[in-house]
């Protein structure tokens, strides 16, 4: 032992220049190295000591050569904008490949971009090994429809009813108004380490029974087969989700900084092996319960306020990540499409078009040049404000009316949000053409509209918030 009269602690950056990187292991390395330090050691002896638990270097992951990793594509263009919008999704589809985790890919009749180059597209698929990549789900995790059979009730008896219970707009229900939520649920949550939080668990009580904005709704029709009433209901994991996704992407990060600094930050990626990994991975089937939890207490509360029978219910996700065999399949607006995806899987899936045109309901196929994927609705060729600035001088409530003639449809929360009018998406025929063009999946049924409610043209929460200051 070595006597030393000036007792200097031992600090992060010794470590790091004796070879340590930083980790969740710092704090003992600290403790040991510096309790040795009171004991007397010198620098060289404590640093020897440490030296076996340097961890060996990890190689950093290079991004893939363009069009090394091939993607499938299943979708046509008709006319200079979907030529415009199939360019965009080939050219940011063939910059996601080059992730250094990515086997194989896809993209549907849907696609369109949804964020910077290199950003899994909407209507996306994207198979990866041994890795979880959170911005491949996004932060609206587990966007789903849910469709309830409600025998011969009056589809307007149900679409006021629905309108009565449910809930569109930012935010939760106030206290006195909150729907249930499991105790059980709640406690899976807390024992997660990405989905414990306080201000997780609060919104999970806050926003059950809440659908949003944006393109989520609630639709009201007809089955084409049967004539009878169902219910659909479109939405995520709203709070909880958004708080998963964001612990999901800080986690991401240090691991891409560590793997694979040159993949870009959309594309960062947790390694399914790790305990990380795993506890993300149990995140997203807790949340996968909460947000069928959601579908059930509108669909349930529905049914008790129109007091109407209830026939065969099911539901399926479009923005989640789905284990097949040794690979981890994110679908980004994409709908699994075989029939055991999930424990409660029944082999038939939900496709809604937009509000004037029909839900399908479809076999999946299962085909593989769609990864086992089928497309989740309708896309756009463009964005929202090209939609508004195309309308011209027409007004959103002029142009409700040319394009929802003899529909029902309410906007809840807001004014008439033009950018979710049917002139806003795709032509739901070539979608439908598309998909049975290339095998994707087999139409059983068709929902034919009755009407829907949406959030509308919500101001946003910063003009809201000045607002009620003054």
């Amino acid at each position: 032992m070595t006597e030393h009269k000036d007792y200097d602690p031992v600090t992060g950056d010794h470590l790091k220049d004796w070879g340590h990187r930083p980790s969740k292991q710092f704090p003992d390395l600290l403790e040991r190295a510096n309790a040795m330090r009171a004991e007397g050691y010198g620098l060289v002896k404590i640093r020897e000591t440490l030296h076996g638990e340097i961890p060996p270097e990890v190689p950093s992951l290079s991004l893939r050569a363009p069009g090394e990793v091939p993607f499938h594509v299943n979708i046509d263009a008709a006319d200079p904008d979907e030529e415009d919008n199939v360019d965009k999704v080939r050219e940011t589809m063939t910059e996601l490949m080059r992730t250094p985790t990515i086997e194989a890919g896809a993209i549907m009749p849907d696609a369109c971009p949804a964020g910077p180059v290199g950003t899994i597209p909407v209507g996306g698929v994207a198979a990866a090994r041994n890795a979880i990549h959170p911005g491949m789900h996004s932060a609206d995790i587990c966007c789903s429809v849910m469709i309830t059979d409600l025998g011969h009730a009056d589809p307007k008896a149900v679409l006021d009813a629905a309108q009565s219970v449910t809930h569109f707009g930012p935010g939760g229900r106030p206290q006195g108004k909150r729907f249930t939520t499991s105790l059980k649920l709640l406690d899976e949550m807390r024992e997660n380490r990405f989905t414990g939080g306080p201000k997780c668990i609060r919104m999970a009580m806050e926003h059950m029974g809440t659908q949003g904005d944006g393109n989520h709704f609630l639709f009201v029709g007809r089955s084409r087969a049967t004539g009878r009433t169902a219910i659909v209901t479109h939405h995520g994991s709203r709070g909880p989700g958004a708080m998963l996704y964001k612990e999901g992407m800080i986690v991401a990060e240090r691991f891409r900084k560590e793997l694979s600094p040159e993949t870009r930050k959309q594309n960062a990626w947790i390694p399914a092996d790790t305990e990380e990994g795993r506890a993300y991975w149990e995140a997203l089937r807790i949340i996968r319960k909460w947000t069928k939890a959601n579908h059930n207490a509108i669909h349930q509360a529905t049914v008790e306020a129109a007091r109407v029978e209830v026939g065969d219910r099911y539901w399926n996700e479009h923005n989640f990540v789905f284990r097949r065999g040794d690979l981890y399949f994110h679908g980004k607006g994409a709908t699994p499409a075989w029939d055991d995806y999930a424990p409660d899987a029944t082999g038939l899936t939900l496709v809604p078009l937009n509000m004037a045109e029909p839900v399908l309901v479809v076999r999946g196929q299962d085909a593989d040049h769609g990864l086992g994927f089928s497309p989740h609705g309708a896309g756009r060729n463009f964005s929202r404000s090209e939609h508004k600035r195309r309308m011209g001088s027409m007004t959103p409530d002029q142009a409700m009316k040319a394009e929802t003639e003899g529909l029902d449809v309410r906007f809840h929360a807001g004014g008439v949000d033009a950018s979710e009018l049917p002139s806003s998406y795709k032509r739901a025929d070539a979608v439908v053409d598309q998909i049975k063009s290339y095998g994707l999946a087999e139409i059983v049924d068709y929902i034919d509209p009755y009407g829907c409610i949406m959030a509308g043209d919500v101001p946003p929460f910063w003009k809201t918030r000045k607002k009620n200051r003054r």
